[in-house]
């Protein structure tokens, strides 16, 4: 049975991927096809996530609750639902998600879209105060045609953005034949069994890892650098025999802007920091994140009610809330210094295009190595969108895109160095930069250098960490990413 339940859990993760191959190879916009912006994964017909591609972790960690969502909407054999809203289990609006169901369950897709119809283009706005600032909200919603026309028409770009969610289609649809044809082959009953079994199994492991880490109450604190202000992010990590509790109380309270998160969001960061610090290679299942429970007080930063603005806390404030509980765990196990800590995310846009990107920095240096330079990571894990795809789809030239030299943090190893990168726009439109770091340096750890911040310039004009400007031909739009910290005082050894 063990050798049979390796061959079934292979199968489902294959299809997994695959599906994910399908999106990204048939999607129309860069942001999916060049940076893979995307995630799948399967589920069983309790919504347990029981299969995923190694794909973005801040989708990964949330689309359980999209699916039991759309569960909780008795979907039939043929039907496809679409949503996004946050706080019925998206994580913010450019994230759709498609859920459909399968011979054994349901196969979820969620990509982040180009544009999904805010009042700036991109819809990654940075002044953004309530969710429908963000663009078209979407509860959990049947998929036909003229649903499809209809939401795409109040998006801009609507053939682009048609053209990616039936690529989506066709990754859901794709799951659903290699399931048919998995079940034909080795019976649905067998199938179902190792579905629960692989779900067990991903528990029992990451349980005994969890036994073996200390046992005791850890706290840390970090911050997010809002406009005129600092919100105060605060972790207790309580490990105990084979469970943990992550609990924020404490954390600030719900904000006037876009750094909010619902709840699926403040999971996801939680199970990843999780699995980076269990057992990495334990198959991607819900069952590696029941041991693990995670509290935020409603109302607060990291459990926001709606409406309240999220397109800030799916990227920025969920790669805070890795650092901040890395941060908690490293009271009791020894860890790498501090990374990057922000996607820096770039939007330019008009009514006829829209471009989205996000850019790598320096990573933290560890007791035995060198931090990594310009790397997507954490609840990234994007590609870069190479030179000729972007130039040659958007009205966009890469001036350059180089190292940020010397960027890193100073150690007995040293943290990654960042990026340098320059575009300069060629027509009439938006920018819209959300970035954190810039006030506020990634740290050191045990007595190594802290990383430079990072910084943000429009024709060499210092730009804050979230702005919104108007840009015209020939503006260079400049992104210094934060370097890593280092670890260790040089003269340590």
């Amino acid at each position: 049975m063990k050798i049979e339940l390796q061959v079934l859990g292979s199968a489902l993760r294959s299809i997994a991927e695959e599906m994910g191959a399908a999106l990204v190879r048939s999607a129309f916009s860069a942001n999916i096809k060049e940076r893979r912006d995307c995630s799948t994964a399967l589920f069983d017909e309790r919504c347990r996530m029981i299969a995923q591609a190694e794909h973005i972790p801040v989708h990964l960690g949330a689309l359980p609750d999209a699916v039991a969502a759309v569960g909780g909407h008795d979907p039939g054999p043929d039907d496809v639902f679409i949503l996004n809203d946050p706080y019925a289990g998206g994580t913010h609006l450019p994230d759709i998600t498609l859920v459909s169901r399968t011979a054994v369950g349901f196969a979820a897709t969620r990509a982040h879209h180009a544009d999904v119809g805010a009042a700036e283009p991109g819809s990654l706005p940075a002044d953004s105060r309530r969710l429908d600032d963000e663009g078209v909200v979407i509860p959990p919603t049947r998929l036909d045609e003229a649903t499809l026309d209809a939401l795409t028409a109040r998006m801009r770009n609507p053939d682009e953005r048609r053209g990616d969610l039936r690529a989506q289609l066709a990754a859901n649809r794709l799951a659903r034949h290699r399931l048919d044809e998995l079940c034909a082959h080795r019976g649905r009953e067998l199938v179902l069994a190792a579905m629960d079994e692989l779900h067990a199994y991903a528990e029992r492991r990451v349980r005994a890892a969890i036994a073996l880490l200390p046992d005791g109450r850890f706290e840390a604190t970090d911050v997010l650098e809002a406009e005129d202000e600092d919100l105060e992010l605060r972790a207790t990590v309580t490990i105990d025999g084979d469970e943990l509790e992550i609990d924020f109380a404490g954390s600030a309270s719900q904000h006037e802007g876009n750094l909010n998160c619902p709840l699926a969001v403040t999971r996801s960061a939680c199970y990843f920091v999780v699995r980076c610090l269990t057992d990495p290679d334990t198959p991607a299942s819900g069952g590696a994140f029941a041991p693990v429970t995670v509290r935020a007080p409603e109302g607060s930063l990291l459990n926001a009610r709606p409406p309240a603005a999220v397109a800030a806390g799916n990227v920025e404030t969920s790669s805070r809330i890795a650092d901040v509980v890395f941060l908690a765990f490293g009271e009791a196990i020894d860890l790498p210094a501090q990374g990057q800590g922000t996607m820096n995310n770039v939007t330019l846009g008009s009514d006829r295009f829209t471009y989205y990107e996000t850019i790598g920095g320096g990573q933290g240096a560890c007791s035995d190595a060198d931090g990594p330079s310009a790397v997507h990571v954490a609840m990234s894990n994007t590609l870069s969108t190479p030179t000729e795809a972007l130039e040659l789809g958007y009205p966009i030239r890469v001036e350059r895109h180089a190292l940020r030299l010397g960027s890193g943090g100073a150690g007995r190893h040293r943290g990654g160095d960042g990026v340098v990168r320059e575009l300069r726009v060629l027509e009439p439109c938006r920018l819209s930069i959300v970035s954190e770091r810039r006030r506020h340096a990634p740290q050191g750890r045990s007595g190594g250098d802290p990383g430079a911040l990072g910084r943000n310039l429009l024709n060499g004009e210092e730009l804050p960490a979230k702005v919104t400007r108007e840009l015209e031909p020939v503006d260079v739009v400049r992104i210094e990413t934060p370097g890593g910290g280092g670890y260790a005082s040089p003269g340590l050894s």
